[in-house]
């Protein structure tokens, strides 16, 4: 075979004009991690923008077309729900019996997707009374462009074909990532056109005898991680509302697609396509949202990040001691502005988030030996928090290395952190949310620590018990209306002012008084938040706002889940119960799929939210995010120690009844439900060795 070294076109319009990002909202994404295939809502997979069948942050193939000679091909059923499995049904309107209005030739297609195969069978059958003579077309061709240089708009150079001898026929192509071949199974064997990436054959369907046309696409090329094995949580739910069991289904079944393997460890892949890979930050989150369905999940995953545990100062990786990773590639990742190591440790939040998922892990009945193992790893978590802290008291970020990102918390982009007036903070900035998943860890990991017998770590709890009065005096916002948690403190330690969704990552880590908390339930559910259709990133009355700004004005379905389980582990269901029903509001009009991010648009303006064009889809935390929000409403409390299940008599209904089966405490089982009115039960399997309790909530009517 003849190797072909990558050639990328610049990333410039033919005006001259830098190019765009491509846009995803309008794509079929089939997805089965380590590999992606986006291609055209037809199911064609045509050249331009990212679509593309992806292994390895590699583009395989960008193009894959049927059609046949004398008709156009149109569809009639398109589904592309699912995660790993699409299916199209095409009419091919200018063949068969014209003598009748009625359709005659009919081309059935499915694709499945596997970590390194695309599959697909065209089915074609004939109602005519007459034999049909049909030329099918497959035409193929591909760039092997790396990922990166897909989402800068840039264009690579396609790669010539060879033959496939022998089989159905084919072609074959290879490059520096590796090679990819597409072979057929048929009737006849194909006539290959290899220079034109054209697969043809001759076919005559008699009436009721389907002809039978499967294409195989297998590829060299390797991800840095293994697929998942598939999910073991037997997760259903019954609700009056059906889109909410939509939307947990669809979520359970991408959460399936998206799931990674290291050294037999399974974790969920941030997102598809640009982050089909390990995230310290996303992948935790992912996990703690799943842990009162698979608590071994939350374990694996810190496993998977212990072993990659910073253990040097690096400044050229943002690597510390004892602090976890932001993401893997299998290399550098060139985004211009921005050139990311394959290991980069440019985060700030995951650290402190790696602590509360062990807590997480061990309150849902995580295999004790297993949470044993990992002490080390959070023990080192601990000190890097504390070390951190030293200067100031609190966790901050600073980018040293001109080359990464600029900010360091979940909202990452340039702009993420901004001032009431729209000036942008300086680094080094302390987040908010940073310091409450510290204080939440403190606590928690200390209480872990203590449980088994372990030594403390020196210091920890003076730093934790001063931190609420701390961050009372510090982060604090007064104004007339009551006041707010500032976003963060910036270089200055000045307060940096917005209101903005970070404060609903406050909630029920302790940080936060009666006062305050009362305050920040209030105003994540009023309307300058509050879109419809989940939380906005930032007050509409923001002089920066935007609906479409990534973290600005837009909606992220996690960051509201997050709001959601915060809101009600302080007991406030209504507000809690609000904000889920703006994601279910949201669902029905993205096929049920949450995306990464959408507009951030009022839903009393619109009927409904705008696609942010190139959010990822599916997405982790977005699509654990509805199962998330199910068990905050149930106000459900695990007690692996006593395997005990404590909620309260009534939460909220307004999500309508519901039912979430296959939950698990530990290996035992059950059952949440929630009433019309809010009432709340629990179902035990019969023997089960699990106890439910009812607790008393305070009045806060």
């Amino acid at each position: 075979m003849t190797e072909v070294t990558h050639d990328i076109e610049p990333a410039t319009t033919p005006s001259g004009a830098p190019a765009l990002q491509p846009l995803l909202h309008d794509l079929a994404s089939c997805v089965a991690a380590p590999g992606v295939l986006l291609a055209s809502r037809d199911g064609q997979l045509r050249r331009g923008g990212v679509s593309g069948w992806y292994v390895g942050d590699t583009r395989l193939l960008d193009r894959w077309e049927v059609s046949v000679g004398g008709s156009g091909l149109d569809v009639v059923r398109a589904e592309h729900r699912g995660t790993d499995r699409h299916r199209w049904t095409y009419l091919a309107r200018s063949l068969g019996d014209l003598s009748t209005a009625d359709p005659t030739v009919r081309i059935d297609r499915s694709r499945s997707l596997s970590a390194q195969e695309v599959s697909e069978e065209l089915r074609l059958t004939s109602t005519a009374s007459e034999p049909v003579e049909v030329v099918l077309h497959v035409d193929l061709g591909t760039d092997l462009a790396p990922m990166s240089e897909v989402k800068q708009g840039r264009a690579g150079r396609s790669v010539a074909a060879e033959p496939v001898v022998g089989e159905g026929g084919g072609l074959l192509w290879s490059g520096t990532p590796g090679w990819v071949r597409v072979v057929a199974e048929a009737p006849s064997a194909a006539d290959v056109d290899a220079e034109g990436g054209r697969l043809t054959w001759r076919l005559v369907l008699e009436q009721g005898a389907p002809r039978v046309v499967t294409l195989r696409a297998t590829t060299s090329v390797r991800g840095l991680f293994a697929s998942g094995l598939p999910a073991p949580w037997g997760a259903e739910v019954e609700a009056s509302d059906l889109r909410l069991e939509r939307v947990v289904r669809q979520g359970l079944s991408d959460l399936s697609g998206l799931l990674l393997d290291d050294g037999g460890d399974r974790f969920l892949a941030a997102g598809s396509p640009w982050f089909l890979t390990l995230f310290g930050r996303d992948s935790l989150w992912a996990a703690r949202m799943l842990a009162p369905l698979d608590p071994g999940l939350v374990l694996s995953t810190l496993r998977v990040l212990a072993r990659r545990q910073g253990r040097v100062d690096d400044p050229s990786t943002e690597e510390q001691p004892g602090k976890i990773l932001h993401e893997v590639r299998e290399q550098v990742l060139d985004l211009g502005e921005q050139r990311l190591p394959p290991l980069y440790y440019g985060t700030v939040d995951a650290t402190p988030l790696f602590v509360c998922a062990l807590a997480d892990a061990a309150a849902w009945g995580a295999d004790p030996g297993e949470v044993r193992a990992l002490l080390p790893a959070a023990r080192a978590c601990l000190e890097w928090v504390l070390e951190q802290s030293r200067a100031t008291g609190w966790l901050a970020y600073v980018d040293h290395t001109g080359e990464g990102l600029s900010n360091q918390g979940w909202k990452d982009s340039h702009d993420g952190i901004q001032f009431a007036d729209g000036r942008l903070a300086q680094a080094p900035i302390s987040l908010s949310e940073v310091q409450a998943y510290a204080h939440d860890a403190a606590v928690r990991g200390a209480a872990l620590l203590a449980e088994y017998g372990e030594e403390p770590v020196p210091g920890l709890q003076e730093w934790a018990e001063g931190l609420r009065e701390r961050f009372a005096r510090d982060f604090w916002v007064d104004d007339a209306d009551g006041g707010h948690a500032a976003v963060a403190l910036d270089r200055d330690g000045a307060r940096v002012d917005s209101v903005a969704s970070n404060m609903g990552h406050l909630l029920g880590t302790g940080v936060l008084d009666a006062v305050a908390t009362d305050r920040t339930a209030g105003l994540l559910v009023d309307p300058s938040l509050d879109s419809g259709f989940g939380l906005r990133t930032l007050t509409s009355r923001s002089p920066r706002y935007s609906p479409l700004s990534y973290h600005g004005g837009s909606v992220w379905p996690h960051d509201t889940a997050i709001a959601v389980r915060g809101l009600a582990a302080e007991g406030r269901w209504d507000e809690a119960a609000a904000l889920a029903a703006g994601l279910v509001r949201a669902a029905e009009h993205v096929d049920h799929r949450l995306p990464e991010l959408y507009g951030g648009d009022a839903a009393t303006d619109v009927g409904q939210p705008a696609a942010y064009p190139a959010a990822c889809r599916p997405q982790a935390w977005s699509a654990a995010a509805p199962v998330a929000c199910l068990v905050a409403l149930g106000g459900l409390r695990a007690d692996a120690a006593t395997r005990t299940l404590t909620h309260p008599v009534r939460t909220t209904g307004r999500l309508g009844a519901w039912t979430l089966r296959g939950l698990r405490l530990g290996t035992a089982s059950f059952d949440l439900s929630v009433d019309p009115d809010g009432r709340v039960s629990v179902a035990l399997p019969p023997g089960s060795p699990l106890t439910v309790r009812v607790r008393a909530e305070p009045d806060r009517t």
